[in-house]
């Protein structure tokens, strides 16, 4: 089953579509910076995205900044928004439990199809902009400030983290890995939210929907001082807590607390999930 699911997963156009065009847009803004050779002021912008006119091997991490805040969420929200929902509009859920496949089953191979969706996705991106970076950039030297500028060169290609001290390539490479693994992690905290209303309602479109009102009312409330009280709970919260593994040392209180945060989603949204759909009467 979780083959199956895989295959769909790679022969719907949908899902390279989307991951060509959240790969493209790092890919146009590097091009952008290349021919221009503005980047964003002392604070503005993307995280690093002014350190990578001097240094391409940084572009990964300025690449997963662009596309975190809005670009991947709607990518994966819409993928897992369709797992369950898109088989019970297309009025193919109930002949798949027709078969031999207990549910419980069925919603596993769902979860890991978007599970490797979303490894996909973030992977690529990284990898393709690290491409682009070193092609338009190059890798010389560079120092990056605590408010992400570059300033005079360091020996061998290594950086300056943000606190200041000196990051070697493999350094660099190390912490871009760690970023990758926690924007992962949190996305799948999305797709958790996704998969649950894809449980509870026959529209991809309204699970998707749904996902994203939650994001974006979690964003509002992050800003809000009067909801203090619940912004460490919330699941947007921790979300730029990636940019603590450019830091030395790494700052793991935050990251620490972003993991925690979207492993809690995770299990209690998927419980809830399976809940509802292994109780739910399958009409279409």
């Amino acid at each position: 089953m979780i083959a199956v699911e895989l295959v769909k997963l790679a022969r719907r156009p949908r899902s390279w579509v989307s991951i060509a065009l959240l790969c493209g847009l790092p890919v146009l803004v590097a091009v952008f910076v290349a021919i221009t050779h503005l980047a964003p002021p002392p604070g503005q912008g993307p995280v690093l995205l002014s350190a990578v006119l001097s240094n391409g091997s940084l572009y990964p991490a300025a690449a997963l900044a662009i596309v975190l805040p809005i670009f991947l969420p709607v990518a994966v929200a819409v993928v897992a928004g369709d797992t369950i929902a898109g088989e019970a509009g297309s009025g193919m859920l109930r002949y798949l439990l027709a078969r031999p496949v207990g549910r419980t089953r069925l919603l596993v191979a769902k979860l890991i199809s978007v599970i490797v969706y979303t490894l996909t996705a973030v992977v690529a991106v990284a990898g393709t902009s690290y491409v682009t970076g070193r092609l338009l950039f190059g890798t010389q030297p560079v120092a990056v400030t605590s408010g992400g500028v570059a300033g005079p060169g360091l020996a061998g290609g290594a950086a300056t983290s943000l606190s200041g001290t000196t990051l070697t390539p493999a350094d660099i490479l190390v912490r871009t890995a760690g970023a990758i693994a926690f924007i992962a992690v949190s996305m799948l905290g999305v797709a958790a939210i996704a998969l649950f209303l894809s449980t509870i309602t026959d529209s991809s479109l309204g699970a998707a929907l749904g996902a994203l009102a939650a994001l974006v009312t979690s964003q509002v409330l992050v800003t809000l001082n009067a909801a203090g009280s619940v912004s460490p709970y919330l699941p947007t919260r921790y979300w730029l807590a990636w940019v603590d593994f450019f830091r030395e040392p790494v700052l793991w209180r935050n990251i620490d607390r972003g993991f925690a945060v979207q492993g809690v989603y995770v299990v209690v949204l998927l419980g809830a999930a399976w809940a509802n759909f292994a109780t739910k009467d399958i009409t279409s």
